[in-house]
């Protein structure tokens, strides 16, 4: 029912996994393949693209939903439906920037210190034509075909680039002196799909799994026995996304489970343990659907 594409490059291994714990998982021949299919009726076929141009094919209607990034959308100027934000990047934080940087030893602070006529490189012109215009700084827009950083400063004054920490212009010998938009990765679909009864609600499904897979990672289930004595000082100390459940036992005392944040379980569980917690599990989750 649903033909849909994904972004090749930097955002594809991370797009993969979450699809394959959102149980949506893409077989391909090989790693290099730019078509695929998952076991689902509602998905009628997968194609691999890179994100710069996914917005327009959707809006075209090539695509029925797709996965790329704000800042394309934005580039592009598609017209499309953002079905969902998924809060995950090619590293898994979540959100890039799209920032003006320029040489460490250039005088700018920010974008309106820049010289009128300076020289932008970028994979974002009409981003960047439209910021600077807005500003009302005259400057002159170079696309770039990548490795922008390299350019500056023998072929260009600044550049307008992508960074999720910095770090990158930093060791080129770069400072970000501006901000022109905070990205995440979209759900996006084409809006005569979305308002088709049918396709509504094969997008609807893959958007509640892909934001289920999201929501579970870096979390487990903790499950534990607890005697009356040790109720509340076990209760004190355990978090949980609402409140725990806690169930009697049929031979007395309590059966208590609830979702804490992996990188806690260390010393969550010691302490459980010696406030009085006892038959501690600790349980992988693959989704959370509120």
């Amino acid at each position: 029912m649903l033909r849909l594409v994904l972004p090749k490059g930097s955002l594809e291994e991370q797009t993969l996994r979450l699809f394959e714990a959102a149980d949506l998982r893409v077989r391909r021949g090989s790693p290099r393949d730019y078509h695929g299919r998952i076991d689902d009726e509602r998905i009628e076929r997968v194609s691999l693209l890179r994100p710069q141009e996914i917005p327009t094919y959707v809006q075209d209607g090539f695509f029925d939903l797709g996965i790329t990034g704000r800042d394309w959308v934005v580039e592009t100027g598609a017209d499309v439906e953002v079905i969902a934000s998924l809060e995950y990047a090619k590293s898994g934080t979540g959100r890039v920037r799209i920032v003006l940087a320029v040489p460490v030893d250039h005088p700018a602070t920010s974008a309106r210190d820049l010289p009128p006529g300076s020289r932008i490189s970028t994979e974002y012109p009409n981003l960047t034509a439209k910021f600077f215009a807005d500003l009302g700084v005259p400057v002159k827009v170079v696309w770039s075909y990548g490795a922008t950083e390299a350019k500056v400063p023998e072929i260009v004054d600044a550049i307008v680039d992508v960074t999720e920490t910095g770090s990158t212009l930093r060791a080129h010998g770069m400072k970000v002196v501006d901000t022109l938009l905070e990205s995440e990765t979209l759900l996006i679909a084409n809006r005569a799909s979305a308002r088709d009864p049918d396709r509504r609600r094969a997008i609807d499904d893959v958007a509640l799994l892909l934001l289920g897979a999201i929501r579970a990672q870096g979390k487990v289930l903790i499950k534990l026995n607890v005697d009356e004595e040790h109720l509340r000082p076990v209760l004190d100390v355990l978090p949980a996304m609402k409140a725990p459940t806690v169930s009697s036992l049929a031979e007395g005392g309590y059966a208590i489970e609830t979702v804490v944040e992996k990188a806690t379980v260390n010393t969550l569980i010691p302490l459980l343990k010696a406030t009085g917690a006892t038959d501690i599990l600790e349980l992988p989750i693959s989704k959370i659907v509120p």
